[in-house]
Order: C-alpha cells, then sequence, then structure tokens
C-alpha cells in the first residue's frame, strides 16, 4: 500500500536520523534542554511554580513577559533569588503583544506602548541570562487585519529597538502564530520573510510553536527543518494543546528533527506551553489553576518528552 504523505516525510527524516546517529553518535549524546513557558500557570507564586518544575527535573523557565508597566511584573533581583534557591535559569522571556501593545498597530500610541514593553522585557532578561526574547510582528487575539500595512509598520517598529537585542545580548526569536489568532506571520516561512526584512543582527531567530505548526505547516518536523539553526525555543503541546502523551503528537519524528538541526546544542531549548483546549487560553494568564492538575501536566509532559527522547537514541 502507498504510504500517506506525512508518512514519507517521517521516513525521510527517520532515515536522516538514523544515519546521523551512525555517522557521529557524539552528535545525539547530549539531551536537548527542556524548559517550560510559565504564564499558563497563571498567577500563582513564582516560587511554586519553580519548585515545581525543579522536582520534575526542568532546570530552564520561559519567564512570563509580565513587565506590563512600571510598577507591574517580575523584579530582577528577587526572581534571580528564587530560581537560584530551585537550580533553576531563566532560558528567556515570552513576550505578550496584545491589540493594546502591538508593533503593527496604526495608531502611533499602541506602536510606542509595544516598543516601551519590549525594553522593560530585555532590562529583565538581561538581568537574568535570559538567552531570547519571543517577539510576535503582530497582535495576538486579533486576527482580522487591520489594513494591508500591517508588515511594514511592524518591521519599522521593530528596528526602532532592534539594537537592544544587540546590546543585551538577548535573541529576538520571531514566533509564527495561527491564523485564528493573529493577522499576519503565521508560519515559518513567514517569520524568515519578516525577518529578511527587518534585516537586523539582533533579529535572526525564530521561536517555534507545535501547536500552531499543526495549524499552518505542512508538516511539522519539516517545518523544524525548515527553520534550522534560526530555531532558538520551541513551545510543545500534544494536538489537543494539552501535555505531551494526551493527544496524537508524533513525538519521535519531532524529536528526530531537532536533533537533525543540532538542537541539543547550549541555548536552543524545548519548552512545553501546553495551555489546553479551546480557542482561548488567556484568561487562565490571570487566574489560579489547581496546582495537583498543573502537577501531572508538568510530570506527563517530561516523562512523555524524555522517554521518547531516549528510544529514538536506543533504536
Amino acid at each position: 500500500m502507498k504510504p500517506q504523505n506525512y508518512e514519507v516525510i517521517n521516513a525521510q527524516i527517520k532515515t536522516r536520523f538514523e544515519a546521523l546517529k551512525k555517522r557521529n553518535p557524539s552528535a545525539v549524546k547530549r539531551p536537548i534542554d527542556l524548559s517550560w513557558s510559565n504564564w499558563g500557570f497563571g498567577i500563582e507564586p513564582l516560587r511554586v511554580s519553580v519548585a515545581r518544575l525543579a522536582r520534575y527535573g526542568v532546570r530552564f523557565i520561559e519567564l512570563h513577559g509580565n513587565r506590563y508597566g512600571d510598577n507591574l511584573g517580575y523584579r530582577a533581583e528577587e526572581t534571580g533569588r528564587v530560581l537560584a534557591d530551585h537550580g533553576v535559569q531563566c532560558a528567556g522571556i515570552c513576550g505578550m503583544y496584545s491589540p493594546q501593545a502591538e508593533l503593527s498597530s496604526n495608531l502611533p500610541h499602541i506602536r510606542q506602548r509595544a516598543i516601551d514593553y519590549t525594553r522593560r522585557q530585555l532590562d529583565l532578561a538581561q538581568a537574568l541570562g535570559g538567552r531570547y526574547m519571543l517577539v510576535v510582528p503582530g497582535a495576538v487575539g486579533r486576527p482580522a487585519p487591520t489594513d494591508a500595512f500591517e508588515f511594514h509598520r511592524s518591521v519599522e517598529t521593530l528596528r526602532l529597538v532592534a539594537d537592544l537585542f544587540v546590546t543585551t545580548g538577548v535573541k529576538a526569536a520571531i514566533e509564527p502564530i495561527r491564523a485564528a489568532e493573529v493577522s499576519f506571520c503565521n508560519t515559518i516561512a513567514d517569520a524568515k520573510r519578516y525577518i529578511k526584512a527587518v534585516a537586523h543582527p539582533g533579529v535572526r531567530h525564530i521561536n517555534g510553536d507545535v501547536y500552531h505548526m499543526l495549524a499552518g505547516e505542512r508538516h511539522i518536523g519539516a517545518a523544524v527543518l525548515e527553520a534550522g539553526t534560526m530555531l532558538i525555543n520551541l513551545h510543545l503541546a500534544d494536538t489537543n494543546r494539552c501535555a505531551l502523551g494526551d493527544g496524537s503528537l508524533d513525538v519521535d519524528t519531532l524529536v528526530r528533527a531537532l536533533y537533525l538541526v543540532g538542537y541539543n546544542q547550549p541555548g536552543h531549548f524545548a519548552t512545553p506551553e501546553p495551555l489546553g483546549p479551546g480557542s482561548d487560553p488567556y484568561p487562565a494568564m490571570n487566574g489560579h489553576t489547581d496546582p495537583k492538575l498543573l502537577d501531572q501536566l508538568v510530570a506527563k509532559t517530561v516523562r512523555t518528552f524524555r522517554e521518547r527522547e531516549a528510544a529514538i537514541k536506543r533504536a
């Protein structure tokens, strides 16, 4: 029986991975660094969240970019102490670009808010040694285009702060998001076009998201290969946006593709962000979730990822 298209690509990735493993065993020896995007934990105290991650062997955290104003969000000294107390490092900052603060707005004061917001997050990332900041070119939660010039305005606005990514040493990671949530930049190819248009040494990387790839890409593994070394962070969730192992995601093929782009090197992170099913996960950002459920979410996701990673290496 003729294989389906996705099966053909799966087989190609597997063949390449097996060849790499045989040719250069040391290339697949180091495991991929797992992080966790904590904004889905809501308003739970950071010390509780960090203790949970450490308990399940997660040594990096992607901090919610919650410096929404001068008096809001994480304080560097206090946050650094919490992380150090549990042996957890800051991988990066999850930038949250809403219609109230977006790079592509046709309202200048909204773009200025996005600029100021970005500066505040970069200050925190630099203080904590974060490697990247996630940047969304448009507004999350506004899927309808404002006009035909969003891309241009976003590029010009990001250029105004692009030098800061160089001076702080924090990499701008452009995130493509599914068309149901944003009006443009929906695929890895879109992100690469955007990065090319910005044309700045501080804006050279991509933040992928498996859930958005399911909606916008032909094949998740192929999209990882397309991103290549530009990929610095990858948000993980299963096909139902729940814990890995709760859906039908082909974790093996995804992990093989990551190894093929050298993703098991320091400074690259696989970062679970399982926000649950539904069209709008964002209310959870400002609410409480049962800590036992969050424990189960982290435990199952970490266990599934590590089991599958080990299995493909043994095979």
